[in-house]
């Protein structure tokens, strides 16, 4: 949600107007204000082929965004079209369309606007949501747009694939098929938090979520807004902030700041804006996208598909999850890297091909009954570099499943072991938030333009393992490899001197030393010998460790349990390589410092309020996977 946006905006005002020639060619733009139930007009762009006739009709494929749709007037055109280049060329009514509230559209925006129409005592006049304006404009264009077969295409990425998801709720008839790509799921487990603890790199971004324009416009109103941090790397201009309540000097008339910090905890405002619970009966044929390192919305993708499968069999839920960043499907890049890592080529063309183009043509073209050759689940297992398939996710859930629980306890001599040790022992480190661990080597001297965000899912840890407040514990050499399917269950016991703590837990793939560069490497004093590649890493806000709506202090130096999961992953660990697991309590600016003190509301903390503090790591601690065969 974040990072894209500010590269989607440079692009387009990087000119007055998007050439899109073979846009131009192919097809004529209309621009529509579609009334809503409630009168409020949308702005709508409709791209409607210049082949189409009577006798040769299309089905439509629409985006709703709240980034704009630029750019505006029947005269400019995108420079593409719809997710793919094989999709425009196949031939789609492309839909474009402003939510209400934002850009050239009428009415009020609202923050992930929080179902209502599915409720019992709903109605036309008090229940407006995204699944009613898309239903409303689904109503509208089979009414006013000629050429068209009936069938209607939903497809969005990021915050764009949540309004799909919500779109597809007590859906209209005539909605086929819808694809959520990256969807924000629940801003208190992404985007926004990690499990309750504020994601403060997002802090920048907040001018576009909570300044709210005062009518249509094809301007940004924000920019005025914008925070100024030229000159300054990410960590260093977070670190100069100090507590997050001196944010206020820039976002003191920001509505979505104001409402973030006058609910730190997971409140009605939180949990009204969690789609999950509503994903029942979901009609519409589902295909659901995301990225292995995607480092905003990797919660989404992967609860709104299990939510699926369990509550909404009937639309028929399929999952795909590559080696991509935020978006990195979308756009082929030749050879797919993240970070320093080269995973083949021609990945995100193989998606498109084989998979995205397949599906819309079934639901909104073919058959539209669902026999397909497409698989439930495709998964990039990220350790082997290849593709598999699933009868559905996790494995562990599913008939026939090999899947296996493997735990690693973390015991006092750094080493993880598959069995637990007597006497429990512990280690200890400090914690200091005056001096926290970054999140990544990158943010170090990164520019705060989300880049360090970008990579740091797959990101060398080298730099934080010989840390004094980081704990680090490894295997010993693999002598076969070892995959690792599914959500990753942690479950620490822990004290502190403190009353409130951190707990960020960090899976780790140890290269060989005799590991060589592949040729793609970005910066080729990179040396992949001894990497520790992340693999997949969350933090646990201890105040939330027994109820994310009731926080709880740590009664110092008592010995307390703390859970929680990390995201699934599929992983193999190869043969000669190690698993590294590392614990420890800031990951900063990723996730804001955390006081040590328990205070009511970490957004009002104060300078006096931040307290170094002692953490003990207690040996029957462990991290519990799945493998697969």
């Amino acid at each position: 949600m974040i990072a894209a946006f500010t590269t989607f905006l440079a692009i387009c005002l990087s000119a007055t107007a998007c050439l899109g020639n073979s846009v131009r060619e192919q097809y004529q733009k209309f621009e529509y204000q579609i009334p809503m139930r409630d009168g409020v007009k949308l702005y709508t762009a409709v791209y409607v082929p210049r082949r189409a006739s009577t006798g040769n009709t299309y089905p439509f494929l629409m985006q709703r965004t709240c980034f704009g749709s630029m750019p505006y007037g029947t005269e400019q055109y995108k420079a593409s079209l719809g997710p793919s280049p094989t999709l425009q060329a196949d031939g789609y009514i492309f839909v474009y369309q402003d939510v209400r509230g934002r850009w050239a559209s009428e009415g009020q925006w609202t923050n992930m606007t929080p179902v209502v129409s599915d409720r019992p005592n709903a109605s036309a006049t008090n229940a407006i949501d995204e699944s009613t304006d898309t239903y409303d404009t689904i109503d509208w264009l089979l009414s006013h747009v000629p050429y068209h077969n009936g069938r209607v295409g939903l497809w969005g990425m990021s915050y764009a694939g949540f309004y799909v998801i919500a779109s597809s709720i007590k859906a209209h008839p005539a909605l086929k098929a819808s694809s959520p790509q990256a969807p924000i799921a629940d801003f208190f487990r992404e985007d926004i938090h990690h499990n309750g603890a504020f994601t403060q790199v997002a802090l920048l971004a907040y001018p576009l979520f909570g300044n709210r324009s005062t009518g249509p416009t094809t301007k940004p109103w924000f920019l005025p807004e914008w925070i100024q941090t030229e000159g300054q790397t990410e960590f260093t201009w977070h670190q100069q902030l100090g507590p997050l309540a001196n944010a206020r000097q820039y976002l003191a008339r920001n509505a979505f700041w104001q409402q973030t910090v006058a609910h730190p905890n997971y409140d009605h405002f939180w949990q009204e804006r969690n789609i999950l619970p509503h994903l029942q009966h979901v009609r519409p044929a589902m295909l659901v996208v995301g990225g292995w390192f995607d480092a905003e919305d990797l919660y989404g993708p992967l609860s709104i598909y299990k939510t699926l499968a369990t509550k909404s069999p009937e639309s028929r839920p399929m999952l795909v999850m590559g080696p991509f960043g935020h978006r990195g499907w979308s756009e082929e890049t030749g050879h797919t890297l993240h970070n320093d890592l080269y995973f083949g080529d021609s990945l995100a063309t193989y998606y498109q091909r084989t998979i995205e183009v397949p599906f819309f043509h079934h639901y909104l073209k073919g058959a539209g009954d669902g026999k397909t050759e497409l698989p439930n689940v495709c998964l990039f297992d990220t350790g082997l570099k290849t593709w598999r398939t699933f009868a559905g996710w996790p494995a562990s859930g599913w008939p026939a499943s090999t899947s296996r629980s493997l735990r690693w306890y973390l015991t006092a001599s750094g080493q993880l072991s598959t069995q637990t040790t007597k006497p429990v022992r512990f280690r200890e480190y400090t914690s200091d938030p005056a001096h926290p661990v970054p999140y990544s080597e990158a943010s170090l001297t990164a520019e705060p333009d989300f880049s360090a965000l970008a990579s740091y899912m797959s990101a060398d840890q080298r730099f934080a393992s010989e840390r004094p407040d980081v704990l680090t514990f490894k295997t010993d050499i693999l002598p076969e490899n070892l995959t690792v399917g599914g959500e990753i269950k942690v479950r620490l016991k822990v004290s502190t001197t403190g009353t409130d703590a951190d707990w960020v837990v960090k899976l780790i793939d140890v290269y060989p030393p005799d590991e060589s560069n592949h040729p793609y490497l970005p910066n080729p004093k990179t040396q992949l010998a001894n990497y520790q590649q992340l693999v997949r890493a969350d933090v646990m806000r201890g105040r939330f460790r027994h109820s994310f709506e009731r926080p709880k202090p740590f009664t110092p130096n008592q010995v307390t349990e703390v859970t929680f999961q990390l995201q699934d992953v599929l992983h193999t660990f190869k043969k000669g390589h190690r698993v590294m697991i590392q614990v420890q309590s800031s990951w900063f600016p990723l996730i804001d410092r955390n006081p040590q003190t328990f205070v009511e509301n970490i957004y009002k903390a104060r300078n006096t309020d931040f307290k170094l503090a002692r953490h003990r790591l207690y040996s029957d601690s462990f991290v519990e996977v799945s493998t697969l065969p």
